[in-house]
């Protein structure tokens, strides 16, 4: 056994390792350069509780570990080595034999970049020589709320976003020109990145993970997503990282029987196996796989300057039966189905992450009906801050599909969400996995004729940016890709030579820009007085009317939903105070794509009660037509308290 000390280790750190208590523990495992007396190195520290021998092998030793066995620390299960006159840029694997005699390659859990596909090696680096200059934004992000700012994310898989030819990538840095350039023009506030850990199938995009602290090498250098990130800040845009902490893929080289046992899954098959993705969860009890996620949900905040993480998946980890055909449901120690281990392992994650960055988003992707998902975890929350909304999201595409003439029917679709909007802080998703596996674009799931469509989309889309709620549309949806995505391949560029995607591309920009200027529609999502309907029953005509505020009592808006196609003259609507309402943006403008040539400016309130309102406007409703009109400010104006 070697001494902890002698290669730079701590026993402290060890012994928190074991317990499932040290939240940096990237700074001791994995490969790291140091100086050790009067030699540079670098030190290799591994978790192989249950290995017979562990050595390393690389290129520097022509892939033979024979003179490069690393010893046991202790009682702890690591190991670790010191290896002399090794830089950066070296390849390497833990050679690891088993307890039955088993040699096998692994690549390092903690490795901080990989070798390009298809080779699976793991790569010595150095993170720690890339210069920030994103102070003003780390600034900025210390006195703003999330909850009460715009919040308008841009959904990116970098594989697919543009590319130079079939599995031809731009790198991280090459996408920071036209990328940022992009998502500054339509107003965008963050951008989410599908995963960009190591991984080894293009098309899993990234959720099947095996270098959980390894940026993917198939777009560059850790040194280019830094930049990248970087430069993102300095231009005002946050960056959001899809993770996922529920399971990881079953290659060879990776975490599936480590050592030759299941230490990351566990060793009950049926709560580890995952096979309707053919992965593997992890053993969440496991207080060293608490240790390696905990830690590696701190390392994208602190190293990569990571401005929050869309949990993946959380519904099927707390579920011991999802997706699981009977014969592999297991019971948890009270008799029930859920994983206690994995909602003990959420609410540990967000008091860690929040403990060390108070200001993070993290977004937990949940479609089950948990409730308090996003309340904290000292009042039983899980302690998330946001949650994806997906029951609005199937409620409207659902909605949408419906031919305009029989929508009076499903009425409910698009007013249910109401009554649970408030209940969690949500965020409301057009993600990547509405278009995709047969599903259709969001242009293609709208009912009607060619025009028809465009007009539904630019309606939906207004609705969806007035609803409570954060947003997030994927990439393509603000031009109306006609396809659904294909992931190996660049979005439809050449839409935008045609006028109905060019002018949708517009309507989105400007929609964009209206919503970040109009306080009322943000300032207040997860406070139900931010909403009130003007007319919730009106099913017969498929309209619906509401008001959203903001934080001062006169800072208002209307909102006007025709999902019928039907056009209604001199439609008169309550109104909730006396004045002038500007109209915003209107979907049916001819600007957009629609028929109408020059909507009206603004309507002036009459003394006329009307839906329960002292005064009323009437307004020409296109159909298929979505307007938001503002409250013009009066002199004095009142803060909500």
């Amino acid at each position: 056994m070697v001494n902890a000390a002698g290669i730079g280790l701590s026993m402290r750190d060890l012994y928190l390792f074991n317990k499932g208590d040290l939240h940096h523990s990237y700074q001791t495992f994995g490969a790291h350069l140091i100086r050790l007396g009067d030699e540079t190195g670098v030190r290799f520290t591994v978790w192989a509780p249950n290995a017979r021998r562990v050595g390393i092998a690389g290129g520097f030793n022509n892939w033979n570990a024979r003179h490069h066995q690393m010893e046991r620390i202790g009682e702890t299960g690591v190991w670790g080595l010191f290896v002399p006159n090794l830089e950066i840029g070296e390849l390497y694997k833990y050679e690891i034999e088993t307890q039955s005699g088993v040699q096998q390659l692994k690549a390092d859990p903690y490795a901080f970049q990989s070798e390009r596909r298809p080779g699976t090696a793991s790569v010595v680096a150095d993170l720690t020589r890339y210069r920030w200059g994103d102070e003003l934004w780390q600034q900025r992000k210390k006195e703003r709320s999330p909850y009460d700012e715009p919040m308008l994310i841009y959904e990116v898989h970098l594989g697919s976003w543009k590319t130079k030819g079939k599995e031809q990538f731009l790198t991280y840095e090459e996408m920071i020109g036209d990328l940022i350039r992009y998502v500054q023009e339509l107003g965008y506030t963050h951008i989410e990145l599908l995963p960009v850990t190591e991984h080894p199938l293009d098309q899993s995009w990234g959720y099947q993970t095996t270098g959980y602290y390894s940026a993917t090498s198939r777009y560059g250098t850790p040194e280019q997503l830094m930049k990248l990130v970087d430069s993102c800040h300095q231009q005002g845009i946050g960056v959001i990282l899809d993770w996922v902490p529920g399971h990881f893929c079953k290659d060879d080289h990776g975490l599936r029987l480590f050592d030759g046992t299941p230490i990351y899954e566990g060793t009950d098959e049926k709560r580890a196996v995952k096979p309707l993705w053919g992965t593997l969860a992890f053993d969440f009890g496991r207080t060293e796989v608490q240790s390696f996620l905990l830690s590696n949900a701190v390392f994208w905040l602190d190293v990569f300057h990571i401005d929050g993480l869309r949990v993946d998946a959380v519904a099927n980890m707390i579920d011991l039966h999802a997706d699981k055909p009977p014969e592999l449901h297991t019971l948890n120690e009270l008799g029930g189905s859920e994983n206690m281990d994995a909602i003990r392992f959420l609410k540990r994650l967000n008091e860690t992450v929040f403990h060390y960055f108070p200001d993070t988003l993290m977004i937990a992707e949940d479609s089950s009906s948990w409730p308090a998902v996003t309340s904290p975890t000292y009042m039983g929350g899980l302690g998330f801050n946001f949650k994806w909304n997906m029951g609005w999201m199937n409620d409207m595409l659902r909605y949408m599909a419906i031919a305009p003439r029989n929508r009076r029917h499903h009425h409910q679709l698009i007013t249910f969400s109401l009554l649970y909007a408030f209940a969690e802080n949500y965020v409301l998703p057009l993600s990547h996995d509405e278009v995709v596996h047969g599903k259709r674009s969001l242009l293609n799931k709208m009912a009607g004729s060619y025009e028809e469509k465009f007009a539904q989309l630019r309606l939906f889309y207004g609705y969806w940016m007035t609803h409570p709620g954060k947003k997030l549309l994927f990439m393509g949806g603000e031009f109306a890709q006609f396809d659904e995505w294909k992931d190996g391949d660049a979005l439809d560029w050449n839409l935008l030579e045609y006028d109905k995607h060019r002018e949708l591309r517009d309507y989105v920009k400007a929609l964009n820009g209206a919503y970040r200027k109009e306080r009322a529609l943000w300032e207040r999502d997860c406070d139900s007085g931010g909403f009130e309907w003007i007319d919730v029953h009106n099913a017969a005509q498929s309209i619906i009317i509401f008001l959203r505020r903001g934080l001062e009592t006169e800072n208002m808006a209307v909102i006007v939903c025709n999902f019928s196609a039907d056009h209604y003259e001199n439609y008169r609507l309550g109104v909730p105070e006396h004045g002038r309402y500007r109209l915003v943006i209107h979907s049916d403008n001819q600007a957009y794509g629609g028929g109408t040539a020059a909507p009206a400016e603004a309507v002036t309130a009459e003394k006329l009660p009307w839906h329960g309102r002292e005064q009323s406007v009437t307004l020409d409703i296109p159909p298929l037509s979505f307007q938001l009109l503002s409250l013009e400010p009066q002199i004095e104006r009142r803060r909500v308290r």
